[in-house]
């Protein structure tokens, strides 16, 4: 059964930025590991293990339900959506690609990858018509499933990745879109930036100065404000103290990187993200370990809260941040 919590300011570290934080809440407990978020107006949506699809009302915390996807204990680490319906994929194999009806929790398969090597990182619409989830691959090359127009399909491409390069299904958030493009970030021995052009249908490949090399190296999470402005997140999630070449922004759409905050940060960094119509000089992160926050695109960073378990982020508005992780969703109120 799901209890709630609600409480303020009992976060350990909460106070070392406490003149902008007004409010820290948990809204929800349960028995979940969560590392998918949407948010739709008051809605909070959430997908997880044990088949766990869900919502909570930021505004009315009672106003929750709770659905399994499959009588399978289905491990989700994805969620996607347009105006009416969620979309969840599985990182199994086989991949079960789940529609679910947002008034009334009713869902569907509409799409099965019975690939081995399925393992889907990240799901993320474009628009209301295009969407794409990244997924591995054991053939070392790039893997998108498409969902275009109605019509779900294998994006073609020849692309091919390095050796021991892959993705991590952290956040949901390796991949980024604006009207014109879509990033995709890849980690372990390998990590680089490959940007999809909408309109030529090109596919160009960027290094990158992060740290990686090793399986558990690399981007977890990017985030853009617009063709230009984007920033990186990651590091090593078996040295989480590490902060060495673990956040990196471009100015250029993703051609090329500056290390940001090398050895002055808090570490193995999960999910990023940039605050609403700010232009990308405000931002917000969560890793295993902590909640951080940059008021200078990403050049330095202030941990403003100690808390373990979150792995996830998104804004709610211009002032709300909703984390999710281990056993909870959480809801902070910021003051500027």
């Amino acid at each position: 059964m799901k209890k709630l919590l609600p409480f303020l300011f009992s976060f350990s570290g909460v106070f070392i930025f406490s003149q902008q934080i007004e409010s820290f809440e948990t809204i929800l407990n349960d028995k979940i590991s969560i590392r998918a978020l949407e948010v739709d107006a008051d809605k909070v949506w959430y997908s997880g293990t044990d088949s766990k699809l869900g919502f909570v009302n930021v505004k009315n915390v009672k106003d929750q339900k709770q659905i399994k996807l499959s009588e399978d204990k289905l491990q989700f680490r994805t969620l996607a959506q347009d105006k009416d319906s969620l979309y969840a994929v599985n990182i199994e194999s086989p991949a079960y690609f789940f529609k679910i009806d947002k008034k009334n929790l009713k869902y569907q398969r509409v799409f099965t990858d019975m690939s081995k090597a399925a393992f889907y990182d990240a799901f993320h619409f474009v628009n209301k018509k295009l969407a794409f989830a990244f997924s591995d691959t054991d053939d070392n090359r790039l893997k998108l499933t498409m969902y275009k127009d109605g019509q779900w399909s294998f994006f073609e491409n020849k692309i091919k990745l390095n050796p021991g390069e892959a993705a991590f299904a952290a956040s949901n958030t390796n991949i980024a879109s604006t009207r014109k493009y879509l990033w995709v970030a890849t980690g372990g021995k390998s990590s680089r930036i490959l940007r999809l052009n909408f309109k030529s249908e090109e596919i160009k490949i960027f290094n990158t100065p992060f740290i990686q090399g090793e399986s558990s190296q690399g981007m977890y999470s990017i985030d853009f404000y617009d063709d230009k402005f984007g920033i990186a997140v990651g590091g090593d999630y078996t040295k989480q103290a590490a902060n060495i070449n673990n956040i990196a922004t471009t100015n250029d759409g993703g051609e090329t990187w500056q290390v940001q905050a090398s050895g002055q940060n808090a570490g193995y960094t999960t999910c990023v993200k940039i605050k609403p119509n700010s232009k990308g000089k405000e931002i917000i992160s969560v890793g295993d370990q902590h909640i951080s926050y940059s008021s200078d695109f990403g050049k330095t960073w202030k941990k403003i809260s100690d808390e373990k378990g979150f792995f996830v982020c998104k804004w709610m508005d211009e002032n709300t941040v909703v984390f999710a992780g281990k056993d909870k969703i959480s809801v902070m109120k910021l003051k500027f």
